[in-house]
């Protein structure tokens, strides 16, 4: 091929493409590779701008100029702003002035300091999707008439300090099309835990406090949003929670943390009641997405159902059912669960070791203590919770081979009747890679010979794969 310069053979409209993937200051560098280069920029559709140079004044320049440059293009539809020095609020209030006025169709903003968004002009006909994140806050005056984006149908927020409550209302309620919202805390903020909106389909709420808040950042916790189809909700629990009827909710992650480390049950305290008091009460918010079609449940969530939780909701329409295990945290609240769900198809389970109780019922192979025993003597027509689901499909992740967690195989094929496929995938050590690769063929073959031969089966189509 010699030297020839293939690329700027290439047609105008896949160089802009590729322009539009870098930082616009190094896009611009190309302008001076010759000529064929020298007006690609006003072709780009993407403004990205980043000060990771550190030269102030030249970054300050450059934005004025591209977005001058770009004033009659029709090609841009996205601006994204990453300030990691701070600049004067009047210039950056400016640029972003000009971006809302030329009806760009999605604004991105970032910052390492504080910049204080003037609210006064803070509208757009046509943006579709906001995100404001970092040192960016909203501050001012509102608009005449109030925050109005007709046509936003995405927004996240994203550790963003708002003047007051009534700000961050305003911004909800201005977007009457709000498909999807995104909200991102690390320190407690007035109006975090309240969301209300008809349209909203897609929730993801990050909540990431310190220790030094506790629960007086959750006095309450409100979801008014009747519509939702998808719930990503990740925070400590609540006090309370407010939820609509989520009668469109197929999906729904939850990662709960309790206040409180789970307190042991003394032996002799027949009622089970714990020293303290537990902070947090989910029942309401339970019952809210009890029409969900697919959960999933972090190790903590178990342990905060099982502390906050006073009467568990029967989910009807449950197909997949997916929950984290973890060495310090027990199974108490899956035979709830699972005796809760009556339609379940899929259970999903990463990693068996869990902390072994006398409260994990017959959903696990727990060794039963004497309390147990003596419930399960008194209950001895009741069947096993195992033995009445439904569930054709059991996926294990983190598999090491321990006996621990052969007992626990053992236990589920013996009680699943209408279990189908068994996927297992094997998780190992990768500290030597030879050592790791042996390691996981003698997992894997151990499990393959024991299905084989050892693991007997309540169902007569189960299979078991390895992975």
């Amino acid at each position: 091929m010699g030297s020839r310069d293939l690329i700027s053979n290439l047609p105008d409209e896949v160089l802009s493409k590729i322009l539009s993937l870098l930082w616009t200051n190094r896009a611009a560098c190309t302008s001076v590779l010759s000529r064929r280069w020298r007006n690609l920029l006003a072709l780009v559709d993407n403004l990205d701008l980043k000060d990771a140079s550190g030269a102030n004044q030249y970054f300050c320049d450059f934005v004025d100029r591209a977005l001058a440059l770009l004033s009659n293009s029709t090609t841009v539809k996205r601006f994204s702003l990453n300030c990691h020095f701070k600049y004067e609020d009047a210039r950056v209030n400016t640029w972003i002035r000009t971006v809302l006025q030329r009806g760009f169709l999605e604004l991105h903003l970032e910052a390492a300091c504080n910049h204080y968004i003037d609210t006064e002009f803070f509208t757009s006909n046509q943006l579709v999707k906001l995100t404001i994140s970092g040192g960016f806050n909203p501050w001012g005056r509102l608009p005449p008439g109030g925050v109005f984006f007709p046509a936003l149908k995405s927004l996240s927020l994203v550790s963003v300090e708002f003047l007051d409550e009534d700000m961050y209302e305003h911004f909800i309620s201005g977007c009457p099309l709000l498909e999807e919202l995104f909200l991102h805390y690390d320190c407690p903020n007035i109006s975090q835990a309240f969301v209300s909106s008809p349209t909203i389909k897609r929730l993801n709420i990050d909540h990431h406090l310190h220790g030094l808040y506790r629960e007086e950042a959750y006095e309450g916790c409100s979801f008014q949003t009747p519509n939702l189809v998808y719930l990503d909700y990740s925070s400590y629990v609540a006090e309370s929670y407010v939820v609509a009827d989520l009668r469109s909710l197929e999906e729904a992650r939850l990662d709960l943390r309790s206040w409180e480390q789970l307190t042991e049950v003394d032996d002799s305290d027949e009622d089970g009641d714990t020293e303290e008091d537990i902070f947090g009460d989910v029942n309401h918010l339970l019952a809210g997405i009890s029409n969900v079609k697919t959960l999933h449940l972090s190790s903590d969530t178990l342990e905060v159902f099982h502390l906050c939780c006073d009467t568990m909701p029967v989910f009807r329409n449950l197909l997949t059912l997916s929950f984290e295990s973890d060495k310090y945290i027990g199974w108490q609240v899956v035979p709830l669960l699972l005796n809760h769900s009556p339609n379940l198809e899929t259970l999903v389970i990463k990693g068996l070791v869990h902390q072994v109780t006398d409260m994990c019922g017959d959903a696990c192979a727990c060794i039963p203590t004497r309390r147990t025993k003596k419930k399960m003597k008194m209950d001895e027509g009741v069947r096993c919770c195992l033995s009445t689901c439904q569930v054709k499909v059991l996926t294990i992740s983190g598999y090491q081979g321990t006996c621990r967690e052969l007992k626990q195989m053992r236990h589920f094929l013996a009680n699943l009747k209408c279990l189908e496929t068994v996927k297992v995938c094997v998780k190992v050590s990768r500290r030597k890679e030879n050592d790791a690769d042996n390691k996981y063929l003698r997992i894997t073959d151990a499990l393959r010979k024991l299905a084989l031969r050892k693991l007997p089966r309540v169902s007569s189509n189960c299979q078991i794969h390895c992975f």
